[in-house]
């Protein structure tokens, strides 16, 4: 299991980079355009929509727990009973808040199938794009947070809240010490 979890990271982390590559190389282009040829709006809009796609794919399924911006003085003020509380209610509501939101965010996004693209077109089809497909990342991003968060809900339900960096860097120093301590 824990192979097919590494390996659908790894993938997740290459479609994040592919992403970001194509933005890149896309930017480029609109330079050389801009500077040596006509302009075009498509660079514009493309990057737009490679920019939406790689924040929500990258947050649902490349950053890790740990890696978010959190404002926890007061958690890691608080003694790990009262921290394993606020751990399972700020879960349940992000759970929750996902589960309570899907359905209208949803039904927007399906709406969103009326309006298209103004310049970027489908390089298979050569129609405009509907916005609901750009925007469709987002009800995938719903369902991994989701789905994630659930599953931290469990697992400070079994195990307590994870340890803090503080506490992780406290348990490794001891372990050197004992190690150090060991070999001499």
């Amino acid at each position: 299991m824990a192979k097919l979890i590494k390996g659908f990271s790894r993938l997740a982390e290459a479609i994040a980079g592919g992403l970001l590559a194509a933005i890149f190389i896309t930017f480029l282009l609109q330079i050389v355009l801009r500077y040596f040829f006509t302009p075009v709006g498509w660079t514009l809009e493309l990057i737009g929509i490679l920019w939406v796609w790689v924040i929500f794919f990258s947050c649902a399924f490349v950053v890790r727990e740990q890696d978010h911006v959190k404002f926890d003085i007061i958690y890691l003020a608080v003694p790990r009973g009262a921290r394993r509380v606020m751990a399972l209610l700020s879960a349940a509501a992000i759970v929750v808040g996902m589960l309570y939101s899907f359905l209208p965010t949803w039904d927007y996004i399906d709406w969103m199938k009326i309006r298209k693209t103004s310049t970027v077109r489908n390089p298979f089809t050569g129609s405009k794009i509907p916005m609901r497909d750009v925007f469709s990342v987002y009800a995938v991003f719903m369902v991994a947070v989701g789905t994630r968060y659930m599953w931290l809900f469990i697992d400070v339900f079994r195990n307590d809240p994870p340890k803090t960096e503080l506490e992780v860097v406290v348990e490794n120093l001891a372990k050197e010490d004992t190690k150090n301590g060991d070999a001499t």
